[in-house]
């Protein structure tokens, strides 16, 4: 990626996530982290991936408060491969007691390795999945997500299709 994109990103991720403060830098959001699965699948040939899947999520509006921006980013790995994604985007989330169920739609771009050559296509995500907060004392603000995703890349003429499923801690603040 060249300096100028990633100053161009970095300044429209600044601009997302800029709030009215209120005591607070962030009103309310979340972080997330935790392992992933992926399976892989180009023009001919299936890779299953294992990685790392990372979110922080942030509810800027106040009209609007089961509408989040969601910055994801995660990485996986096989021999010889790694693959790293950067997404960006909207978030519709609801609370039912003990459960948050969600569902985004996120665009970004990819980071693919293979064979000392690497490829920066546009990644498209769709995905959802569901948080269950803990109700311990001194876990009050933690959540255990599951969360499956569907990517799409387009590198050349060759077209990319990613499932991945990720389960790890969530941070509630």
């Amino acid at each position: 990626m060249s300096k100028t994109a990633a100053v161009v990103l970095a300044f429209l991720s600044f601009m997302l996530f800029a709030t009215r403060s209120r005591a607070q830098l962030l009103p309310s959001g979340n972080v997330y982290v935790g392992i992933a699965y992926g399976d892989n699948v180009d023009v001919i040939n299936r890779y299953t991936f294992r990685g790392w899947n990372a979110s922080f999520e942030d509810f800027p509006f106040t009209r609007h408060p089961h509408l989040g921006v969601v910055l994801d980013g995660s990485g996986f790995y096989r021999l010889g491969v790694q693959q790293y994604n950067l997404l960006l985007g909207p978030r519709l989330s609801f609370n039912y007691g003990k459960w948050r169920p969600f569902v985004h739609i996120m665009v970004g771009v990819q980071r693919a390795t293979s064979d000392q050559m690497t490829h920066y296509p546009l990644a498209e995500d769709a995905g959802g999945g569901v948080d269950r907060k803990f109700q311990f004392l001194f876990m009050k603000h933690f959540s255990w997500r599951l969360q499956f995703d569907y990517t799409r890349t387009h590198l050349l003429s060759a077209t990319q299709n990613d499932v991945r499923g990720s389960t790890g801690l969530v941070w509630r603040f």
